[in-house]
């Protein structure tokens, strides 16, 4: 892409170029470098880089707990369940549960949940619905105008662990205006599992160097890259609350280093 070789780190607007080209030299260079495959797509992490799940679920959790007087820190609700969600792949993964949508992997961490703070007075109905607050979860501000400006350049699709069905929702939800839905859930894997990412970039008719996965995430990105796609970093120090300390710094493995999808859009040239 040009205009977009040389390493430089543009501290000011909060985002980075890494040295490994999406150009074609770098400035001073005694030999040209070949220029590298043009990106095509975009793929993205969704819950914590597109979405701000932790307030999602604090504000739907505060409502609940106002219609039936739950003594309830919905903070530590929203980080314990979102805890969970690792070791239950875990648990796929290792053969002791079979494969499951997110959802559902979702409710069977919910329904633990709720056994261990002896929430009592919810219904079925009630019980599920907040299951489905992941459908409902809330953009981070720059998401929308920002997947907008780089769609005008590139497709763009989530690459989630999500469900399809949970996707989708949550993009009609947040308005998200993906091209398509891509998910762990057509390879049958989790990410970082690698079958995920070759599956979008199959489902995509793309080699890996023209796929970029942009995610808040470095284990997702570094399992993106041993695999040949490009790799844009997204940082979102909020995720986990403002108490959470979380290292912005730039990380030069990846491509890209951005503060927000505006930056990110900017940078690649959309």
């Amino acid at each position: 892409m040009t205009g977009m070789a040389r390493r430089e780190f543009l501290s000011a607007g909060g985002l980075s170029l890494a040295g490994a080209a999406l150009g074609q030299t770098d400035v001073g260079a005694d030999v040209p470098r070949q220029a590298a495959p043009e990106v095509e797509a975009l793929v993205f992490d969704t819950f914590g880089t597109v979405v701000d799940w932790r307030t999602s679920i604090i504000r739907e959790g505060q409502l609940l707990g106002r219609m039936h007087a739950l003594d309830v820190d919905w903070a530590d609700f929203a980080d314990r369940w979102r805890n969970g969600y690792g070791p239950a792949m875990e648990r796929v993964r290792s053969g002791e549960l079979p494969w499951a949508k997110l959802d559902d992997l979702h409710r069977m961490i919910l329904d633990q949940l709720i056994i261990d703070l002896s929430i009592v007075a919810l219904s079925e109905q009630e019980i599920e619905n907040l299951n489905r607050v992941w459908h409902r979860l809330i953009p981070w501000p720059d998401a929308v105008p920002g997947l907008h400006r780089l769609k005008s350049r590139f497709v763009i699709a989530p690459l989630s662990n999500g469900n399809v069905s949970l996707l989708t929702n949550m993009a009609k939800h947040a308005g998200l205006p993906w091209d398509c839905v891509l998910s762990a859930e057509l390879s049958g894997h989790y990410k970082p599992d690698p079958e995920v990412y070759l599956k979008a970039c199959d489902l995509l008719s793309l080699p890996p160097e023209r796929v970029m996965m942009v995610a808040a995430h470095r284990g997702d990105l570094a399992a993106a890259k041993d695999l040949g796609l490009r790799t844009a970093l997204v940082h979102r120090p909020l995720e986990y609350g403002p108490a959470r300390d979380v290292d912005t710094t730039p990380d030069e493995r990846f491509d890209c280093n951005t503060n927000d999808f505006l930056a990110l859009s900017k940078l690649l040239g959309a």
